[in-house]
């Protein structure tokens, strides 16, 4: 086996760790949405802490789609925060320069 194959089987590998990590952040995050928005919470405590989390795993669409429905919700609870955490994402994910971790 040539050095550059092994380098390609290292990152088809390191992809499929990633998907399932996001696969599995939504199965995680997917029932505490749901919670918030079914019992209609209005802790902001809670909420920001699901959507700083969910916020490391918005690059994979259903991920996102939680997010922007917890923004949804947040909104009418606190539009400034919300609007910070619609920041962060275009910061993280929506730009065109790569995010800076510092």
């Amino acid at each position: 086996m040539k050095p550059e194959d092994t380098l390609d089987q290292a990152l088809v590998d390191l992809l499929h760790d990633v998907q399932d990590v996001q696969e599995r952040s939504v199965l995680q995050y997917q029932p505490v949405v749901d919670d918030i928005l079914r019992t209609g919470s209005r802790d902001a405590e809670h909420i920001e802490r699901t959507l700083s989390g969910l916020l490391d795993f918005c690059a994979h669409e259903p991920a996102l789609a939680l997010y922007k429905a917890l923004c949804g919700h947040y909104w009418d609870i606190d539009a400034a925060a919300t609007a910070d955490y619609i920041e962060a994402y275009r910061l993280m994910w929506d730009s065109e320069e790569p995010c800076d971790p510092a």
